[in-house]
């Protein structure tokens, strides 16, 4: 048995019903993982397949588009199972096909977002780690905020950072942040269900024109840190923010939370790919650092 029969008999399983797919075809975007779109002519599903040990990564992306789908708030891609074959890891999900922005699309993701954002729970925190691209992302339940982001988010990175030699000016500067985050993070927010990597290459509209968001690394935080990502290379429409906004208007001092909250993404991006991001996080630490 090839692995896409052992894929197509648990997404028949999984599904409940009968599932014999033509030979799949392969689909462009991702970096991380290999995708395919399979299709029996009548039941299409789109599957991302790696290497066998880091199926615990497929198993946590679906819990988090689950956790999304549940709210019935904005569209994500419904996931159906999880699991391995022929020496890989794979997910299956409802298949979407993407198309324009209906009129007043983005203003419609904004509202929809901060629907998602009601979902509360006791912490902050994941029932699981997970992953920020292919970097782990560690989400042990805190009851303080600034601890978690503090330790587990920005030290986190930093820690990373140092171990593939990025030190010096860096981490002193780190150092000094960590410091003062209570001045920073003043504002007591309430945990929201995040998206968690919430950019512009995880944000689409589907063939309707509804707005649709994939690829999460979810976690239950502070609402501005996914609404700092949306700002975050290069950009949500202003329709989008002005929206959100009007449904769930944001505490004053955003405009510097949401400086912290990005630094973690772009730590990230020093942690995966290396390059100008040292300079760039830098750059934000020491504007940080000036307004406390």
């Amino acid at each position: 048995m090839n692995h896409w029969q052992a894929i197509a008999e648990q997404i028949a399983a999984a599904s409940g019903e009968p599932f014999d797919p033509q030979p799949p075809a392969t689909l462009g975007g991702g970096c991380i993982n290999e995708a395919v779109r399979l299709t029996d002519g009548t039941r299409t599903w789109f599957v991302k397949l790696n290497r066998a040990e880091l199926l615990d990564m497929f198993d946590a992306e679906y819990d988090g588009l689950k956790a999304m789908h549940d709210t019935h708030s904005i569209r994500v891609p419904r996931p159906l199972c999880t699991g391995q074959a022929g020496g890989r890891s794979f997910i299956a999900m409802e298949h979407l096909a993407f198309g324009r922005a209906a009129a007043g699309g983005h203003a419609l993701a904004g509202r929809q977002l901060a629907a998602m954002h009601r979902c509360t729970a006791p912490g902050f925190g994941w029932q699981r780690d997970n992953t920020i691209g292919s970097t782990p992302q560690p989400n042990a339940w805190r009851d303080d905020w600034i601890a978690f982001w503090r330790d587990q988010r920005l030290g986190f990175q930093l820690d990373l950072a140092a171990a593939k030699g990025f030190g010096g000016q860096l981490q002193r500067l780190g150092e000094q942040l960590r410091g003062r985050f209570a001045a920073l993070l003043d504002h007591d927010p309430r945990p929201a269900l995040l998206h968690g990597d919430l950019w512009g290459g995880n944000y689409g509209f589907d063939a309707d024109g509804a707005p649709v968001i994939f690829d999460p690394a979810s976690y239950f935080g502070d609402r501005e840190a996914d609404l700092a990502m949306t700002e975050l290379f290069g950009g949500f429409p202003a329709d989008f923010h002005a929206a959100y906004r009007e449904a769930w208007p944001l505490p004053r001092g955003y405009e510097v939370r949401r400086t912290l909250y990005n630094l973690y993404h772009i730590l990230n991006h020093l942690n995966l790919f290396g390059g100008g991001y040292a300079g760039q996080a830098e750059n934000m630490m020491r504007r940080l650092l000036a307004e406390v």
